[in-house]
């Protein structure tokens, strides 16, 4: 059964100044989708999620990701949480009817995270000071299908750019730790490197 995808980052201090500049530092790492180039909104959560949103901009990926952080630079607190979305292009498989499952190479949706450190009664401990969620673990590690030579190759490729990604955050966003995990209980780097062993 397919979890959803999450990779959790803390930096040495998050203060009101440092939040949104943090933020745009791991976004601006993003390899956006190229159909759909920029941030596709913003969402500012008061205190906690149970809260209604005090923003909600709509950008349909068209913003660059220091346009839709200026947006948010207006509501700064220690207290609020700051949700972008945008979108990677990714292997997924699709099945359509009787018709045999493909896989094609399609904008999927990625949802970035920054937790003010009073948030929600300081979630940043245990979900980062910026969380970034990847959707559903199927293109990563596809548990549920048959694991040919093309599955393996696009899983392979599909892979390759989440740590392209993971590797380019640790070497420019000043990060003090990391951890990339799904909702499963097993041991995600396991699952991995498994399934990365089987394609070589």
């Amino acid at each position: 059964m397919a979890d959803q995808l999450y990779l959790n980052l803390w930096f040495p201090s998050f203060t009101e100044a440092e939040m949104l500049p943090r933020l745009l530092s791991v976004i601006k790492q993003f390899p956006f989708s190229e159909s759909l180039p920029g941030v596709g909104d913003l969402a500012i959560h008061p205190i906690s999620f149970n809260e209604p949103e005090i923003l909600e901009e709509q950008f349909d990926f068209r913003a660059d990701p220091e346009q839709a952080i200026l947006q948010a630079g207006e509501f700064v607190h220690s207290d609020y949480a700051y949700e972008l979305h945008a979108a990677w292009d990714i292997w997924t498989p699709k099945k359509e009817g009787d018709l045999d499952e493909t896989w094609v190479v399609s904008p999927q949706p990625v949802k970035f995270f920054a937790y003010g450190t009073d948030f929600d009664e300081g979630i940043y401990r245990e979900d980062g000071h910026v969380q970034i969620d990847f959707g559903l673990d199927t293109p990563f590690l596809y548990e549920e299908g048959e694991f040919t030579p093309v599955v393996a190759t696009r899983i392979k490729s599909n892979v390759q750019k989440l740590v392209n990604f993971v590797h380019a955050i640790e070497k420019n966003c000043g990060i003090t730790g990391r951890v990339l995990w799904s909702e499963s209980d097993e041991n995600l780097a396991q699952k991995l490197i498994a399934k990365l062993q089987k394609v070589q």
